[in-house]
């Protein structure tokens, strides 16, 4: 398995993982807005996305987006997203991408890594075997619709 940083140039490689992982969260299919929105986030450097592959295959990615503390006054990421084909589950690239994410923020001195996920994913026993804690204080979030 290799494990790479994503750039504007493998747009065609990212747009289709991001898009079956769209799906995965029970929304519609749409390779042209993913590769709009895609392209936008590598313009504007506003997210990090490491793309895992197998003999040449990309499989899985996870994508990064920097947060700020203001009471630490510190930087961080939040893994918003993490995705590995189905083919190719439990063979530990889920857990390969977490660790190179939290190999950035300890690279870049970062206060932590944030996982934002769905309250039923089945994935937060890995989140705990890696390390990560359930934060529990109360989180509200505000829909513009």
């Amino acid at each position: 398995m290799t494990i790479r940083q994503a750039y504007l140039k493998d747009l065609e490689i990212v747009v289709p993982l991001f898009d079956a992982y769209r799906v995965f969260y029970k929304q519609e299919s749409n390779l042209e807005d993913a590769k709009k929105f895609l392209t936008t986030l590598f313009e504007q450097k506003s997210s990090v996305i490491y793309i895992a592959y197998i003999n040449h295959n990309a499989v899985g990615f996870t994508q990064l987006f920097p947060l700020f503390s203001s009471v630490s006054m510190q930087s961080m990421y939040v893994l918003n997203d993490l995705y590995v084909n189905s083919n190719y589950r439990n063979q530990g690239i889920g857990e390969a991408l977490i660790n190179r994410a939290k190999q950035l923020c300890q690279d870049e001195n970062q206060k932590g890594l944030a996982i934002q996920t769905a309250f039923d994913n089945p994935a937060q026993h890995l989140y705990k075997r890696l390390g990560f804690e359930k934060d529990t204080d109360l989180q509200f979030f505000w829909t513009n619709k």
